[in-house]
């Protein structure tokens, strides 16, 4: 029996053998007797021999400081996760147990606090957007533009969507794996100069299309022409979806001024670290028109019998709350934590912080550009206006993306994107962020260095 004890089971061998007793069975093999022989493992499991706490906390070490960590990498990647500065208070409220620990609030009247957290993360991506209600945050960016889509179709009834080839590839690859199986076709429109070429746009939208998705700035850092692409979705009967980066708006006409429908973006960018690729959190915006067809739920304000301020989930549209046919999504989810950490970093920065960090970034990301066209090795791809990335060429075959990035690494410099992964056309292509973390120093040594 004492091999069926295990450390991390509080249990003694006399209880076990109580339960035994008490449910008739002689042995823990008889609760699994029901299970074929052919399919038990026999013998020993090829793992390592156990090791104490102390020599498994140095394997562990060990292992972990086989990454690239920014921590001790200079880093000019970007590509829908960025290394912006992380103020030290979001890590201690976020560590607080009644956070940490907290799960969907089910019992609004003893989860006042995480509601109250969720509003004003709602009230604070509003703000940012223009746009009239948020709910209560999604998977990522790319899971809220696929929702984004669904939505639109299924308001429309059309099966049809168009995405701009400009938009991040792995936004467009999850957005055509949910239409897949929902019957939707998605055709992604060309792109010209860097941003979304709108002769094409024009002559893609046909009576069938439900809405055009645009990313602004776009996958390659280009400021899209949003008057321009607005109007086209809107005169052909379209819903208008705009993914944005959320610090860019501190700059940048927020996209409810183009008339924009819907409004999603990956919100990583706001206190949350980079993580190896998540968790991150996606948010969602709407026009108060499409406020009961937007997938997940609403935290909203409200008073109790006293008359004292309260707070309560407005709407509840998933099918955890619901019955499964008539919820707006059922792959959906409150990234309570995420968005603890973008409402905190929100309130400390505020409007101004904000906004300096975005100039921070416009001028440290154009100096970069300055920096790698005077080494004579490269030359823009594109003319359109940038926010923190941009994309430049190389001028000659010396080296290529691939060769250069592994050269970086052995200087501690995570380089940037390689386009040819996801564009034919920019196998020479070079994708680089630059955040308000980059230093003048550090962006001299990347030149130095090519």
């Amino acid at each position: 029996m004492s091999k069926y004890i295990s450390r991390y089971i509080p249990n003694t061998l006399e209880q076990h053998e109580s339960i035994l007793e008490d449910i008739k069975k002689e042995s823990l093999d008889d609760l699994f007797k029901d299970i074929p022989e052919s399919l038990k493992q026999k013998g020993r499991l090829n793992i390592p021999e156990a090791m104490s706490e102390l020599e498994l906390t140095k394997h562990m070490e060990g292992l972990a400081t086989k990454n690239a960590s920014t921590d001790e990498y200079i880093c000019f990647l970007g590509a829908g996760a960025y290394d912006h500065y992380i103020p030290s208070v979001i890590k201690h409220m976020l560590m607080r147990g009644e956070f940490y620990t907290a799960y969907t609030p089910y019992q609004p009247e003893i989860s006042q606090g995480t509601l109250q957290a969720i509003f004003e993360y709602q009230t604070m991506i509003c703000e940012l957007t223009g746009m009239d209600v948020s709910n209560a945050s999604m998977y990522d960016g790319a899971t809220a533009a696929a929702e984004a889509v669904l939505l639109a179709c299924n308001l429309k009834r059309r099966k049809k969507a168009l995405a701009s080839k400009s938009l991040h590839p792995e936004f467009r690859e999850v957005i055509k794996t949910y239409a897949a199986f929902n019957g939707i076709e998605i055709e992604e429109v060309e792109f010209k100069d860097g941003i979304t070429d709108v002769n094409d746009l024009e002559n893609k939208f046909t009576k069938d299309t439900a809405a055009f998705v645009v990313q602004n700035p776009n996958f390659f850092g280009a400021i899209e022409k949003m008057e321009d692409v607005s109007r086209i979705t809107k005169v052909s009967g379209g819903l208008f979806i705009v993914v944005v980066d959320p610090v860019s708006l501190a700059v940048l006409k927020p996209p409810a001024e183009f008339d924009a429908d819907i409004v999603i973006g990956e919100g990583q960018a706001l206190g949350n670290p980079l993580s190896f690729g998540g968790p991150y959190l996606g948010f969602f915006a709407v026009t108060k028109d499409l406020m009961r067809r937007m997938p997940g739920r609403i935290v909203g304000q409200t008073t109790d019998v006293y008359g004292n301020r309260g707070f309560v989930l407005t709407m509840q549209t998933r099918e955890q709350h619901i019955r499964r046919e008539k919820a707006t999504s059922n792959i959906c989810t409150n990234q309570a934590l995420n968005a603890l950490a973008a409402t905190i970093y929100l309130t400390i920065m505020g409007k101004k912080g904000l906004k300096e960090v975005a100039n921070l970034c416009i001028q440290k990301s154009h100096y970069t550009l300055e920096k790698l066209i005077e080494t004579g090795k490269f030359t823009p791809a594109f003319t359109a206006p940038f926010f923190k990335e941009f994309v430049v060429r190389i001028k000659d075959e010396t080296f290529t993306i691939q060769e250069l990035n592994k050269k970086l690494l052995k200087e501690k410099i995570i380089g940037g994107y390689e386009l040819g992964k996801n564009y034919a056309a920019l196998k020479d292509a070079w994708l680089i962020a630059v955040t308000e973390k980059r230093t003048k120093e550090e962006i001299d040594r990347l030149g130095g260095l090519i």
